[in-house]
């Protein structure tokens, strides 16, 4: 298999691993920049995560339109990787997605999102909050639909590693897929303990800046850690033999009924 195949296969294993974990459902998707040719990325034709196959991932470039000719649907807010991944050449990987804890966050200016769990940390200290209608006015759809639109979303998400998307959703982009499917997974969970913990009443004790660098020192897709958690929501959602490391590490196959 060539190194492009292999990215392939890891990139049905993060929809098939976002829509088992209940990151995304019909919306929503993910992308990986092409290792070769950087202002090229491959995501998804438009169809439900859960059911992404090798031959359904379409090459696009920076401008959110198909490389080759194609007759297939897209989704509309492909161009949201695009303006990210055009603004930030650190990132290799995006996903958008409408995760309902994390919608409270968008639209409650006066209660950031930030980490509290340990988990949490690579979402990192700071989440800033787009509003559409602050450049675009209060006639769109709440939609990302043109490039111009994902290019301000790009520079409110600025270097941080998450940006809400007011009464819409979220972008998460990190070094690796691995990684932004990990910060996604975390992203409403740690949205979740943070509105009970607010139930309780008193200060919220969120992680320091220390705490968060020292969690994400060192920060590796094939360090035992990640890995493990990669391999565990591959096999949990049946893509176990997809598998692959470059790394040339060992890969455990479980024989686990997907739901």
């Amino acid at each position: 298999m060539s190194k492009i195949d292999d990215i392939m296969k890891d990139l049905v294993i993060a929809n098939r691993i976002l829509a088992n974990e209940d990151v995304v459902d019909a919306y929503g998707h993910v992308s990986i920049r092409h290792p070769d040719k950087p202002n090229h990325f491959f995501l998804s034709r438009s169809l439900a995560p859960e059911l992404v196959e090798f031959d359904d991932i379409v090459e696009f470039g920076l401008d959110g339109q198909p490389v080759r000719d194609e007759k297939r649907p897209l989704y509309l807010e492909r161009f949201i990787h695009a303006g990210i991944l055009e603004a930030r050449p650190d990132v290799m990987a995006v996903v958008h997605a409408h995760a309902e804890d994390i919608l409270p966050f968008g639209i409650a200016a006066e209660t950031p999102l930030r980490p509290v769990i340990h988990a949490g940390s690579f979402i990192g200290a700071h989440v800033p909050v787009w509003d559409i209608a602050e450049t675009f006015g209060d006639s769109t759809n709440v939609l990302v639909s043109n490039i111009e639109q994902a290019r301000d979303l790009a520079k409110k998400l600025a270097g941080n590693n998450v940006v809400l998307m007011s009464g819409h959703g979220f972008a998460s982009a990190a070094k690796s897929l691995i990684e932004v499917v990990r910060m996604s997974v975390y992203l409403p969970r740690n949205a979740r303990v943070l509105q009970k913990a607010k139930t309780l009443g008193g200060k919220i004790r969120y992680l320091s800046q220390g705490e968060i660098d020292a969690r994400n020192k060192g920060y590796s897709p094939y360090s035992t850690e990640t890995w493990r958690t990669w391999e565990y929501w591959a096999n949990k959602c049946g893509c176990g033999k997809l598998l692959n490391r470059p790394d040339g590490g060992p890969i455990y196959v479980h024989e686990h009924k997907h739901k």
